[in-house]
């Protein structure tokens, strides 16, 4: 009796005591208090981005990624968590994409990766213009040809393709006339760099010949790739990212880059300079869009709006260095003010604000129609184009240590078959004479 009355009474007391510590946790909901409209479901948004290519709170700057899932929280009350996660290339983007290998809700590819995404059905249509920010791109950004009625991609930022040069190690002589003619100058032989990629490899050939880049004429491509077979024994390799420490350090004096790249590198070693070659040249705009794999589309477009505000899009620009196809940002650098944005790109190279928006992609691309060499995925161009790079970059110009190795083996083979023939001829005759000596002992023994 004693013992269920005492077990009752601690029953009792648990009872209260739980009541009492649930009430002190609860409270009204508040604007100050907004987890009181949480579900206690994470939302998780997977973000494919480009190395280096948003801002990510370093030195202060704005966390673009974390100020996205407080601004989700804020106006819709549920927690949304970014895995953000980066690639090289479009086409390592393209492989991971397309095989499964990762699901993404946002990724960021170039024009030309799109148009193929788009062909190949991998890409969710939205309609660009059901996002509230759209309004701040640029008209002269809009219906490309990649997306020509805007219906899977935003433009997040672009780049012109110009030469970058070492002042103290080119003359000046030779770069008066800001022609793509300075890659092919044998004054520089080891010091000239070169794409490693056939997209802008290629282009700059074919600008500097003034063949059509959008050409479909086989011909005219085999004579680009005889261009760029006279050019591979003027330079010191084929590069995408290395270019940065090879041009910063001068162990380069010259290479095609775009403009956005240079203006980080130039803070770096001020001796660089840069120009748009007078023949024209290359391009490119990448573009945020939402996969078909997505499992959060409205989350990511979502994302892609809170890109496209003010605070973001001008951090993210001055993180990058590339131009902005956002209003909210050209319109701070063309107003000719002293403000956030071009105090901060001023910081790099004093020439920064007429390199990225002193001429439009319009007026440095003269006959591009916005992507060479990839123009139709339909045709065989592609292919017949990679087929070429494929042979400059091995069968047509095999690096000069290949074919030292290549004699040093053989000759090292030549001399071991030699020394054995020898040798052999030598110990055989060594036995014949040992032979002979043992028979004539043996005879005179008898």
């Amino acid at each position: 009796m004693k013992k269920s009355f005492k077990l009752l009474l601690l029953t009792v007391l648990a009872l209260i005591c739980a009541l009492m510590f649930t009430s002190c946790g609860e409270s009204e909901p508040s604007s100050e208090n907004p987890t009181s409209k949480d579900d206690g479901k994470t939302i998780v948004l997977n973000v494919f981005n480009w190395g280096e290519y948003i801002s990510d709170g370093f030195e202060g700057s704005l966390d673009s990624v974390a100020e996205f899932e407080d601004y989700y929280f804020e106006k819709f009350g549920k927690k949304v968590k970014v895995n953000y996660s980066t690639y090289a290339t479009n086409e390592d983007m393209y492989s991971k994409l397309t095989s499964g290998a990762g699901s993404y809700d946002i990724v960021v590819p170039s024009d030309y990766m799109i148009d193929r995404l788009i062909e190949e059905n991998w890409l969710l249509p939205f309609d660009a213009s059901t996002i509230e920010n759209y309004k701040y791109i640029d008209d002269e950004f809009k219906n490309l040809y990649f997306d020509k009625d805007n219906m899977y991609s935003v433009p997040y930022t672009y780049g012109m393709l110009g030469i970058i040069y070492n002042k103290e190690l080119v003359d000046e002589e030779d770069v008066r006339d800001e022609s793509w003619g300075l890659l092919w100058n044998p004054k520089y032989r080891g010091k000239i760099l070169q794409f490693n990629n056939p997209r802008d490899a290629f282009a700059s050939a074919m600008y500097f010949e003034g063949i059509d880049v959008n050409t479909t004429d086989k011909a005219d491509w085999d004579k680009t790739l005889a261009k760029l077979i006279e050019q591979k024994p003027l330079i010191q390799g084929y590069v995408n990212d290395e270019i940065f420490n090879k041009m910063t350090t001068a162990s380069a004096a010259v290479a095609p880059y775009f403009a956005g790249d240079f203006i980080t590198m130039a803070a770096d070693n001020p001796d660089l300079c840069f120009y748009y070659p007078k023949e024209g040249s290359n391009y490119f705009v990448d573009s945020m869009c939402i996969p078909k794999s997505s499992k959060n589309p409205e989350v990511a477009k979502e994302f892609i709006n809170f890109m496209l505000s003010e605070e973001p899009a001008i951090a993210n620009a001055i993180y990058i260095g590339y131009a902005s196809p956002n209003t909210l940002v050209r319109n701070l650098a063309l107003d000719g003010e002293s403000n956030e944005y071009t105090d901060a790109l001023l910081e790099y190279t004093p020439d920064a604000i007429e390199i990225l928006y002193g001429k439009s992609p319009e007026q440095v691309n003269v006959n591009y129609k916005f992507n060479p060499c990839y123009e139709s995925f339909s045709s065989d161009i592609q292919e017949y184009t990679n087929a070429l790079w494929e042979s400059l970059k091995t069968e047509n110009s095999t690096e000069l240590w290949v074919h030292l190795t290549t004699v040093v083996i053989v000759v090292a083979v030549l001399s071991l078959a030699i020394y054995k023939v020898v040798i052999e001829k030598i110990r055989s005759k060594d036995y014949r004479l040992r032979d002979k000596q043992r028979k004539k002992a043996k005879q005179v023994k008898s």
